[in-house]
């Protein structure tokens, strides 16, 4: 029971981390780009999105929700270009906290949490959909798939936390070392985020011919 919990555990972990399949990835790296160095936000943001995806994931897997594998390969860049746009408007477009007169600086800040925890689990239930075909397809035969449902969850959870991690020292380094401004920091990934998934948008769309 533990080699096989172990066995799903490193297959969720690096799932999630493998850079062939950079989708799950940019996704991250756009939820979290606003809140890199707050610990325990990023921590409730990542779990979120495992909620969302668990969801999803468990239906897909038991054969209870069915949907166009093409399609959730379309909705997964989607998803990305959305967070992507949210952080262009919270930290561009829109004006940030300390100018807002209609609110204080706390008010909006968590309006934009909530925005944000509410995107990690909507779209996490997509990517969740995403993660299923190639669970399912890591199971075969298995009759008892709980415990690899719960490793895999578990080592997907693991993988963004590491993601999560990587990405705040790299933050770190441009903020603090270089003289970066955060708001050029979540600019900067989410330009990279968003023009990625819009490639691989067009990549997946199927144009008649």
């Amino acid at each position: 029971m533990i080699s096989e919990f172990l066995v799903y555990l490193r297959l969720g972990f690096e799932h999630i981390t493998d850079v062939g399949g950079y989708d799950h990835l940019l996704f991250v790296a756009a939820l979290t780009a606003t809140d890199l160095g707050r610990f325990r936000r990023l921590f409730w943001l990542v779990t979120a999105f495992t909620v969302g995806h668990s969801i999803t994931l468990a239906l897909a897997t038991l054969d209870l929700v069915r949907v166009d594998t093409s399609l959730v390969e379309i909705l997964i860049p989607v998803t990305i270009l959305v967070t992507s746009a949210v952080n262009a408007f919270w930290w561009g477009i829109g004006p940030r906290p300390e100018s807002r007169k209609d609110s204080s600086p706390d008010e909006a800040v968590e309006s934009e949490t909530r925005v944000r925890y509410l995107l990690a689990v909507a779209f996490g239930l997509i990517h969740g959909l995403g993660f299923s075909t190639f669970l399912r397809a890591a199971l075969g035969w298995e009759e008892n798939i709980f415990l690899p449902l719960l490793s895999f969850n578990i080592g997907l959870e693991i993988g963004q936390l590491a993601i999560v991690a990587v990405l705040s020292l790299v933050a770190f380094l441009l903020i603090r070392g270089l003289g970066l401004t955060r708001r050029a920091w979540v600019l900067g990934v989410s330009a990279i985020t968003g023009g990625m998934a819009l490639v691989l948008l067009l990549q997946r769309i199927q144009f008649p011919t």
